[in-house]
């Protein structure tokens, strides 16, 4: 590789790293809005995860088609159309006046959020890094991607004790505007060399993934990797208010969980290079629900709320270059868009079910306890389930899909 590639390289993985820091990190912090919004456009608290979780179906469900596309066409024009989509959601948040333009809103965020997000992000950061350093890649630009949620919440959340809230929101069309030069540039991938491997269909691709008792398991577990995130992204602040504490503390937790998924990712990216991928996986749900346990289980305290956030950071997003460096080391990278898009249904299926779900039970018993309770039973099987029935990636598996185009 010469010194010209090296940079293009360079630039792709920076640019990667603040569009999917700025996606994500505005998404993460969406829990933030709850309490103003829902007493100044008279929403209740299931009005508002509702909406959240119709963001997650939409995201879910754009992210395969949209993956096919990049795939087919090129992650550039995707991730795009995806920036701007980002914006236009945002707009429309800005100038929400009730139920109805906040789940517009939503739902454009999940149009936003599948283009520019974890899996087309990874995608590009895949393709740019060499296969020996795929993982500590993945981990680096994973642990950068965090930077977003460190900054935008206490800046969000001092925002909006001193303004209304529209001003956050406001604030949030400027920097989804920073988005799309972001994905300009990360675009750049698509003139990178590949290795000359014959293209599968998505259908082809999807089938060969599906029949592959790995990838299920990984789509399964990955149902409660999206479940606990969303629950603690959405629920969180608003757990902390029912019981006293100051509003600031919910978002100095969010950014606290920020700020150490840096190290989470750059350690599950190093861990990743060396260890099985799969066992990985398991042993963070299982923790992530040890965790979750030990925190509910007690009154919550600032000292307490800023250890269970420290913890919950090592094992955040840590997830995403395991799952992105196990699908490549299974199937390889030119359908990998298509395949991590399936693996991500699953995923916002749970997160429906964590922003939901929460919120009609804490309308129906006036708290979270059974909330919680659900979401580490389900951590703790589908820990064990990875670990058990998940199996180690094999890199260099033989792929039907993938035979040198010259034969």
């Amino acid at each position: 590789m010469n010194a010209a590639m090296r940079a293009n390289t360079l630039h792709i993985l920076i640019a990667a790293s603040v569009m999917m820091s700025l996606a994500m990190g505005m998404r993460q912090c969406l829990g933030l809005f709850l309490p103003p919004m829902t007493e100044a456009l008279s929403m209740s608290a299931s009005d508002f995860t509702f909406a959240i979780a119709v963001q997650n179906i939409v995201w879910g469900l754009a992210q395969a088609p949209l993956g096919a596309m990049a795939d087919r066409w090129g992650l550039r024009p995707v991730m795009v159309l995806g920036a701007i989509a980002y914006v236009a959601a945002m707009a429309v948040m800005t100038a929400a006046t009730g139920t109805s333009t906040f789940l517009l809103a939503q739902a454009l965020i999940g149009i936003g959020i599948a283009c520019t997000g974890s899996s087309l992000a990874m995608t590009a950061a895949a393709r740019a890094a060499s296969p020996e350093r795929r993982s500590v890649i993945l981990g680096i630009v994973g642990a950068f991607s965090s930077v977003g949620t460190l900054v935008i919440a206490p800046g969000l959340q001092a925002l909006l004790g001193v303004w209304d809230w529209r001003w956050g929101a406001a604030l949030f069309v400027i920097l989804a505007l920073a988005i799309v030069p972001a994905a300009m540039i990360t675009g750049r991938v698509d003139r990178l060399p590949q290795p000359s491997l014959q293209r599968a269909s998505a259908a082809a691709a999807i089938g060969e993934a599906l029949g592959n008792r790995r990838f299920v398991v990984l789509c399964a577990t990955h149902f409660v990797c999206g479940l606990q995130l969303i629950f603690i992204n959405t629920h969180l602040p608003n757990y902390l208010a029912l019981c006293g504490q100051d509003p600031m503390l919910g978002a100095t937790a969010l950014s606290i969980i920020g700020g150490i998924n840096i190290a989470g990712c750059l350690l599950a990216g190093w861990l990743g290079q060396r260890y099985l991928k799969n066992v990985l996986l398991g042993l963070t749900y299982l923790a992530r629900s040890g965790v979750l346990m030990v925190y509910f289980l007690f009154p919550p305290t600032p000292v307490t709320t800023i250890l269970f956030a420290a913890a919950m950071g090592m094992m955040w997003l840590g997830v995403i270059p395991l799952v992105s460096g196990y699908v490549a080391d299974l199937f390889g990278t030119r359908n990998m868009a298509t395949l991590l898009g399936v693996s991500f249904v699953i995923h916002q299926m749970g997160s429906v079910v964590g922003a939901w779900g929460g919120g009609l039970m804490f309308d129906m018993f006036g708290n979270y306890d059974l909330a919680w309770r659900f979401g580490v039973a389900l951590g703790i099987v589908a820990g064990l389930v990875q670990i058990v029935f998940g199996g180690p990636s094999r890199p260099g598996f033989a792929r039907p899909y993938e035979r040198q185009a010259a034969a």
